[in-house]
């Protein structure tokens, strides 16, 4: 197992379970999956609407000692309803009540983008708060806050551009340690990922599979699929692996974090003995090829007619 150490000195493991759509009544198993087949990294959001159910497998996996809690990474993210000064603290207890949990290995900020309070998702322009009215850094200070008090051992973001991490950068009394951003061979954001290295905040990829499963309406037409993609099976076929396990190792390769999401226990276990293929530097060179700047997951959904949020991704 391969670990990135933050600048705290606490230690993420590189390849970590993600849940993002892991469905009701899969997802525990699914932990308790991954748990058993060696992953000690378990990516959560409260916006999955899936934390008690992962608290209760964390539950069980601690009780059968199956790991220590302190041998194991849990990630959670704040939504962007809580955005507020006064919002930040209660949901992240709420999401530690759900994880049952004391304390979390990281917490994020899920986008540089704000709701007003009762609102899950807006669907018109009004149930936005701009970052004029709800500045990151007010977001943030609150984070800090929650280190302070041990609530969480370290503090980072999401979806968060270059130019957004220099604006945090200026004011933060705590730098984050981690930037949680879409990642893959289609999307390979080399001057973020020197940006990141330059400040020492790791990168973690989220969609490195191309998300294929993702609810429809999020989809475009004719998006490409990274597992078909003929270098990606080409390099498979050398190694005697899956084409996600080409995908997976090649953010190993970069020194990225990667959190493939699965429910199946075969595809679990195959995507954690990622660590076990080492591409050569000529099969990276042909990945290095593919990058098309091509977004899965490209923000638009922020972007309604009056929405304070265009080009999130400043580009």
């Amino acid at each position: 197992m391969k670990f990135y150490t933050l600048k705290n000195d606490t230690k993420l493991p590189a390849i970590g379970l993600g849940t993002w759509k892991s469905d009701p009544g899969k997802v525990g198993e699914a932990v308790i999956e991954a748990i058993k087949a060696g992953y000690r990294h378990i990516d959560c959001a409260a916006v999955y609407g899936n934390e008690a159910e992962i608290g209760e497998a964390l539950k069980t996996a601690f009780a059968q000692g199956l790991v220590k809690r302190e041998d194991l990474w849990v990630t959670s993210k704040l939504w962007n309803n809580a955005h507020e000064s006064d919002k930040v603290i209660p949901a992240l207890q709420k999401t530690l009540t759900d994880l049952q949990l004391d304390y979390l290995d990281l917490y994020l900020i899920h986008w540089p983008v704000a709701f007003k309070a009762d609102v899950d998702f807006p669907s018109k322009a009004d149930e936005f708060l701009s970052l004029e009215e709800v500045p990151i850094i007010e977001t943030w200070k609150k984070m800090e806050e929650a280190h302070e008090n041990g609530l969480v051992r370290s503090i980072g973001v999401s979806n968060f551009s270059i130019e957004k991490l220099k604006d945090l950068l200026v004011d933060a009394n705590l730098q984050p340690e981690v930037n949680q951003v879409e990642l893959h061979p289609l999307l390979q954001q080399d001057d973020l990922l020197e940006f990141c290295d330059n400040n020492s905040i790791i990168l973690t990829g989220y969609s490195p599979l191309g998300s294929g499963d993702r609810s429809q309406r999020l989809k475009k037409e004719d998006e490409p699929n990274m597992l078909e993609n003929e270098v990606v099976t080409k390099i498979a076929k050398n190694h005697d692996c899956t084409p996600a396990q080409v995908l997976i190792a090649w953010h190993i390769s970069r020194g990225t974090a990667v959190i493939p999401k699965s429910t199946n226990p075969k595809r679990i276990k195959e995507n954690i003995e990622s660590y076990e293929v080492e591409l050569t530097d000529k099969e990276l060179a042909e990945l290095k090829t593919l990058d098309e700047h091509y977004r899965y997951v490209d923000g638009k959904f922020f972007e309604m007619e009056g929405s304070p949020y265009h080009n999130i991704y400043d580009e």
